[in-house]
């Protein structure tokens, strides 16, 4: 549980931080954005990262060889897109190539956050 709750942190974390960062992707609201948005779109971003994004790398597999894994910024970008369309109006990625570097950012962040809040280890029984 503890784990899940770290990893949901992380993705706010990295997802607010490409909407401050890269133009064409935002939250919207008005003004700031709320703690229970963020949290909503982590959580989603979760969940399509951890279903649909195996899948697609699965049945794309030869182009990730062929491209010796560059393809992963390509499936990144697009998790981004699926991502704020799944969202509705909280999240918005106005195209590829903001969902591109947006993606980037976000991997480079929580990558960061991860190597820096790492969880306890777990004692063996």
């Amino acid at each position: 549980m503890t784990r899940l709750l770290l990893r949901l942190i992380i993705n706010a974390a990295a997802l607010w931080a490409a909407a401050e960062i890269i133009p064409g992707i935002y939250f919207r609201g008005d003004g700031d954005v709320s703690i229970i948005s963020l949290i909503i779109v982590a959580f989603i971003f979760g969940v399509v990262n951890a279903v649909i994004k195996p899948i697609l790398a699965i049945a794309t597999c030869p182009v990730y060889l062929l491209t010796l894994g560059l393809f992963t910024f390509v499936v990144n970008a697009l998790m981004l897109m699926l991502t704020s369309w799944l969202a509705g109006p909280r999240f918005e990625v106005n195209g590829f190539w903001p969902a591109f570097w947006g993606s980037i950012i976000i991997s480079i962040i929580s990558m960061l956050l991860s190597a820096f809040l790492k969880e306890p280890d777990k004692k063996s029984d």
